[in-house]
């Protein structure tokens, strides 16, 4: 009888730790190109929204949270309050956020930005997603798609969720 209710109550375990976490793993379905741990991140240059050229080498030194997205994406309009209070909790000092756009208008982009008031630096890939080098460099196919690159220009980090970069922070 004792084993019996050991191995009811084992079961009973291992379903109440699936209904613990009912949502499957996003990044299983949508990040499994995405660059892995240890990987020197791909350079890239673009400009901001201000017309600055920027490249990803000008951040050498800091963490860098990279978050491929798009005005017109809605799950990435859902994270922007996270992202938010994210940027508010980091240290500028130690942590940039670079926001590479894969909206095809700039204007769209640009007022956005101003209006949500979304932080970091904004970056505009006019190329759009399916075209953009840099997003095939990445390995981006959804987006949003986020990065946590090291101070030495190593992915920490290649993930479809915000969570996940807040940990890792």
């Amino acid at each position: 009888m004792k084993k019996l209710l050991a191995i009811f109550a084992a079961l009973l375990t291992g379903v109440g730790l699936m209904a613990q976490n009912p949502v499957e793993d996003l990044d299983l379905q949508y990040a499994t190109d995405l660059l892995k741990a240890g990987t020197q991140a791909p350079e890239f240059t673009l400009r901001d929204i201000d017309g600055n050229t920027v490249k990803l080498s000008d951040f050498r030194g800091k963490d860098v949270v990279l978050v491929f997205w798009a005005t017109w994406c809605p799950d990435c309009r859902g994270e922007i309050p996270q992202l938010k209070e994210l940027y508010a909790r980091a240290d500028p000092a130690k942590v940039a956020f670079v926001q590479v756009s894969f909206d095809r208008k700039y204007e769209n982009l640009c007022t956005f930005v101003k209006e949500k008031e979304v932080p970091g630096v904004h970056l505009f890939d006019p190329q759009g997603m399916k075209e953009s080098a840099i997003g095939k460099a990445y390995g981006v196919h959804w987006i949003p798609s986020l990065y946590l690159i090291g101070p030495d220009g190593r992915v920490k980090l290649g993930t479809v969720v915000l969570d996940k970069i807040a940990d890792a922070l």
